[in-house]
């Protein structure tokens, strides 16, 4: 059979054989175009060519029921299908062996489909097609910066690119939007799919989010220390007290929740609140180191009776002497700074006016060791029924007082520990870069002075070595007094119980690990409440557009000044024609705000 004037398929296209020399074949297309090629590159389709087109008359598809799963040639099914073998219905064959819906080629045979297949098929390409239609319904919405209930399956896609849970989102693509974290969550905000008010960060982060767990608080002989006054003094509102003091006598108590007698070394809750590291205060949220049964079950205060681990000492102005350390049961008064404050204007308890009075002291004697503190202003940042407020750390003679006990406790617990060769994790810092000028003024620094020297600080970190710690101006500092919300100051507690109990410690290769594992943890805390913080001081200027506040001037950079808002707990830099003086005052309002960036711009009023 000769081939020429064939009708073949080339590429999807129909053409002629117009020649054959030697191996090659002269195709001609419909066009006019030609084109010579292998006898492999084509597909025969029928003898006589004829003009085609792809308008198919109606094929009996119902013949097809008695050949599934059987190869016929193209001129058979061709037959089966049109009842003739002609160029036309040949090619009409050859499209509906191309689609593949019911088709497939095997060589230069046809194999037919099972129905169930063809099912198959058809079910994938309806889908493949609500696809695409979905896909171009929500471009086009997202062109439009809105989206409907339909564009949800996408959103939640760009959604998981902006929390940093997937790298691509192929909307993106589509619409020329970068899949970054930022660009999408910069898309998802200007089609309010996110609220301002919504935090990323936790997300972003791989927070674990809290976890109801039942806990069991094991029944141990405890010291009984219900005779003493012991006061729990927090914020008002708070349910969740881990620290108390006392006074008897010459004699300092410092009381801190059991934690560790709830979940000890190894343990499945000691491995929960490992990956976490620390309570995370959100300004919309906290997210607690361990489960919030845990709190009703051991916080100072929630029933008439307490379980804690106390610390006693005494203090002769330098010294920290005759330190003792039990597991008790205490008779906690759980009061507030408010009214601390109030008792100790007035002195109308005498506990108290003399606590105050040892913390005074202790703190005299750490300002002629060296410590430094640069009192740069703090904010507390919240975001309460819709509203994003920032305002100034409130400061008191009550809070004074129990941050020193705090840190009297931190620096006892130290002393024991090393004293008994108890491996914990201490906090140290190393000796800042000061000159004798500035540690001479140090008391008396203007805002600009603290600002720059915060450079001159060490950073601090966690060791096993009981070493200096100069910030605080201790030769050793532990973290021993929030055992419910700190990893550092639970495992301190679960080394000192299994010492006074007489039981097995970690060995300090051990604690090392955790020191590792934990330093992972607590990065996290701190970016994410870093940025969470941040994230709601700009909810709050963009709640706030006309905010007026004063600015600071900490430094001169260029032509530029660097102002601190203290109010706000935020810096700026303004550009100066003639630049002011540092720790020159002026009136700054914001002009421009980004979630995205985390940024914002004042100008002077």
């Amino acid at each position: 059979m000769t081939l020429i004037n064939s009708l073949v398929a080339y590429k999807g296209k129909s053409a002629r054989i117009a020649d054959i020399v030697a191996s090659k074949f002269e195709l001609v297309f419909a066009d006019g175009s030609s084109l010579k090629v292998r006898e492999k590159d084509f597909r025969f389709i029928h003898p006589e060519f004829t003009q085609i087109n792809d308008e198919c008359p109606l094929a009996d598809f119902a013949v097809l029921a008695d050949f599934q799963e059987e190869t016929l040639s193209l001129q058979e099914i061709t037959e089966w299908l049109f009842d003739e073998f002609s160029a036309q219905t040949a090619w009409c064959t050859c499209l509906l062996v191309e689609d593949g819906l019911r088709f497939y080629w095997q060589k230069d045979l046809v194999f037919v489909r099972p129905t169930a297949q063809v099912e198959s098929v058809q079910a994938k390409r309806d889908s493949e097609k609500r696809a695409a239609e979905s896909l171009a319904h929500c471009v086009d919405n997202l062109a439009k910066n809105t989206f409907d209930e339909q564009d949800e399956p996408y959103l939640k896609e760009i959604a998981r690119v902006a929390l940093n849970q997937s790298k691509t989102a192929k909307i993106l693509s589509h619409i020329g939007v970068e899949n970054s974290p930022d660009s999408a969550y910069q898309l998802l905000l200007k089609i309010k799919y996110f609220a301002p008010s919504f935090n990323p960060y936790p997300a972003r982060f791989d927070i674990p989010k809290d976890e109801e767990i039942a806990v069991e608080v094991p029944s141990i002989e405890r010291v009984d220390l219900t005779h003493l006054s012991s006061y729990a003094i927090d914020n008002e509102g708070s349910d969740d007290a881990d620290d108390a003091i006392s006074i008897e006598g010459e004699k300092l108590w410092v009381h801190v929740a059991d934690v560790a007698n709830i979940v000890p070394s190894g343990s499945d809750l000691d491995e929960y609140a490992q990956q976490r590291g620390s309570n995370f205060y959100l300004p919309d949220a906290i997210i607690h180191m361990l489960p919030t049964s845990l709190t009703a079950a051991s916080a100072l205060g929630a029933s008439d009776k307490s379980d804690a681990l106390s610390f006693s000492f005494e203090f002769d102005g330098k010294n920290i002497n005759n330190i003792e350390v039990m597991q008790s049961v205490i008779s906690v008064t759980n009061t507030t700074y408010e009214k601390v404050d109030e008792m100790l204007q007035v002195n109308s308890n005498a506990d108290l006016t003399k606590i105050k009075a040892i913390g005074e002291a202790h703190k005299k004697f750490r300002d002629s060791s060296g410590s430094i503190n640069l009192h740069l202003p703090n904010v507390d940042v919240k975001f309460v029924d819709g509203k994003a407020s920032v305002a100034p750390q409130a400061s008191s003679s009550s809070r004074d007082l129990v941050a020193e006990m705090m840190v009297m406790a931190g620096r006892t617990m130290a002393q024991f520990t090393s004293d008994n060769l108890i491996p914990v994790p201490y906090a140290l810092q190393d000796e800042g870069d000061f000159s004798e000028e500035f540690l001479a003024k140090k008391d008396t620094l203007t805002l600009s002075e603290s600002f720059l020297a915060i450079k001159n600080f060490k950073r601090s970190a966690t060791s096993v070595k009981p070493l200096l710690h100069y910030g605080l101006g201790l030769p050793a500092y532990l973290r021993v007094t929030s055992p419910m919300r700190r990893y550092y100051d639970l495992l301190a507690h679960q080394q000192i119980v299994n010492f006074i109990a007489d039981k097995p410690m970690l060995p300090v290769s051990r604690v090392k690990e955790i020191i590792g594992t934990v330093n992972m943890a607590l990065a996290s805390v701190g970016r994410v409440s870093r940025f969470s913080d941040d994230h709601f001081k700009y909810v709050f200027l963009m709640q706030n557009p006309q905010w007026t506040g004063t600015g600071v001037v900490v430094d001169i950079r260029g032509d530029k000044a660097l102002f601190m808002m203290p109010e706000i707990g935020m810096m700026t830099q303004i550009k100066f024609k003639n630049l002011p003086k540092l720790d020159e005052e002026m009136q700054l309002q914001v002009s421009r705000v980004s979630l995205v960036d985390k940024s914002a711009n004042f100008k002077v009023v």
